[in-house]
């Protein structure tokens, strides 16, 4: 079969260039002896286990309110819970939630049968994408009931073309998929597969939560912001995000407008850090060497930390996310429900949330520099246009909440409680 040939050199191309690449070594680390390491995990365990699979970080913030309403409602489960990538795995190893976490075999029809006779799992849960022949077929043939969540289709995906009967088998396996949209939903019926719904995106409840909580303590950041200016918070950005950034945050600077901003940058490389620091020159300062008595006195705070993103929105006005100027835009809900007017690159069309945030007005895609200074200087100049597009915002999140509770009472509770 092409797909196991494709998936073995896969594997061997990661291998081939794992000693230059940090995430293709941990990548083949993480998988070295990992049957034997899971099987010795879970040998003496006799709970009953749900498993929840994500591809990497994102999916896991979206998978998340489902896992933890999962733990509350059927608390006598245990969660398993795997990654494909390294950068989920790394993150949230130790995730509380989960009882035991780990990455994910390869797919292949020998470690999907042994996977599968160690865990037992009697729920297995998708998140968004991650469509894995051999798992899906095991479970299938195992009858364990098997949903896909937060799901979203387009028309040129391989389901949806002639030569993509494999595909379209592999969606065939679910018990249930469960889609963020009306359109993934016809899609999908389109091509004869009926058991689906539309739940919505658990991200929604993930940073619904996530705003509602109880803010810890950040002294750092309190003393950066003490003085009221707006703060702009640039979240997951890339050198090609930052090189349309700098010229407008000079311009603006030199202009001496009042303006914090606040940079967390995708990847912790010592390049990008200086590239950051190299804004404005003297005005940056890195959150590791920062100090409360001082870090007012700087107008840009570098964020050379992990796992602060979420919060640092808190803070904001007004919120640059990154990604769009390279492969895609990275999570913009994570802003827009603290009600910050949004900016981003031009590709995003691949995600719903942008596509509605800008057609409401509550985000701006920018593909120049000077484009991106005009959409700045008129949310800092004209408080009524900021606050209306905050209000947009904040209001389509919450509107848009309760994807989690839709799919939990589509669980098989009677199945589950045996």
């Amino acid at each position: 079969m092409l797909y196991n040939i494709a998936l073995r050199l896969y594997a061997l191309l990661l291998q081939v260039v794992a000693p230059f690449n940090p995430k293709a070594a941990q990548w083949v680390a993480g998988r070295r002896g990992l049957l034997v390491h899971i099987q010795a995990t879970l040998r003496a365990e006799t709970a009953p286990l749900a498993w929840f699979h994500c591809a990497s970080l994102g999916e896991f913030e979206q998978g998340r309110p489902l896992i933890e309403a999962f733990a509350q409602q059927y608390p006598h489960y245990k969660i398993v819970l795997t990654f494909f990538s390294p950068s989920g795995y790394s993150v949230r190893k130790n995730w509380p939630g989960a009882h035991y976490i780990f990455y994910l075999p390869l797919d292949t029809a020998a470690n999907a049968r042994r996977f599968l006779d160690v865990v037992k799992p009697r729920l297995a849960v998708f998140v968004k994408y991650e469509f894995w022949y051999h798992f899906l077929s095991e479970l299938h043939r195992r009858h364990v009931p098997t949903i896909c969540v937060s799901a979203i289709f387009r028309s040129d995906q391989a389901f949806f073309k002639p030569w993509g009967g494999l595909f379209r088998r592999i969606l065939g396996s679910f018990t249930h998929i469960f889609t963020q949209n009306e359109t993934s939903a016809e899609l999908l019926r389109g091509i004869d597969i009926r058991q689906v719904s539309v739940a919505g995106d658990t991200r929604f409840d993930t940073v619904v939560s996530t705003a509602a909580m109880l803010p810890r303590s950040l002294p750092l950041l309190e003393a950066f912001v003490a003085d009221k200016a707006p703060v702009l918070v640039v979240g997951s950005s890339w050198p090609e995000d930052i090189s349309v950034l700098a010229p407008p945050l000079r311009h603006m600077m030199a202009d001496n407008i009042k303006l914090r901003v606040i940079v967390a940058p995708h990847e912790l490389h010592e390049s990008g850090l200086r590239q950051l620091e190299a804004i404005v020159p003297g005005q940056a300062v890195r959150y590791s060497a920062a100090q409360p008595a001082t870090v007012a006195q700087a107008s840009i705070l570098v964020i050379d930390s992990i796992g602060l993103l979420r919060e640092l929105y808190r803070y904001g006005s007004i919120g640059y996310v990154g990604g769009a100027f390279g492969k895609g835009l990275h999570n913009t809900l994570e802003a827009a429900v603290f009600g910050l007017p949004l900016a981003f690159g031009p590709r995003y069309a691949k995600f719903q949330e942008a596509n509605d945030l800008v057609a409401l007005g509550g985000a701006k895609t920018v593909e120049t520099s000077a484009h991106l200074e005009s959409v700045l200087r008129a949310w800092l100049q004209d408080e009524q246009l900021r606050q209306a597009a905050s209000s947009t915002n904040r209001n389509y999140v919450l509107d848009h909440a309760g994807a989690t509770a839709k799919i939990m009472a589509a669980l098989p509770k009677e199945q589950l409680s045996n």
